[in-house]
């Protein structure tokens, strides 16, 4: 797999406010399909289609304990995202410091355009 396809789909499960709230609601412990529903206007079903793009994207990990299928966060399925984000942040950074030295220097005055003292 390559790792850009973990990203992309890291992403795009992150990308889903839902999704999203199912992720925070799991930082605080680990939930079922039913607690999860409870919690939400979502029906089961939909709970679970989040859960099954949310589990294929590394981000969560489902156990099974008799009839229960808990969700429990992934910590790890972030790596990812944050590695990419670090490498983005550094190139914007670099990218924005060059380009304020070139503004820089355009605008700073020429011998030329200096009066003399």
């Amino acid at each position: 797999m390559v790792a850009g396809d973990v990203v992309s789909r890291a992403f795009a499960a992150l990308a889903d406010p839902t999704r999203r709230a199912i992720l925070e609601r799991l930082a605080a412990g680990e939930a079922g399909v039913v607690e999860l529903a409870e919690a939400s206007a979502l029906t089961q079903p939909a709970i679970t289609k989040h859960l099954k793009v949310l589990e294929r994207a590394g981000l969560i990990a489902r156990a099974h304990a008799g009839q229960r299928r808990p969700a429990r966060l992934q910590l790890e399925g972030l790596a990812p995202v944050d590695d990419w984000l670090r490498r983005a942040r550094t190139d914007w950074s670099d990218r924005l410091d060059r380009l304020e030295a070139h503004l820089a220097a355009q605008t700073a005055p020429t011998p030329e355009e200096c009066p003399n003292d």
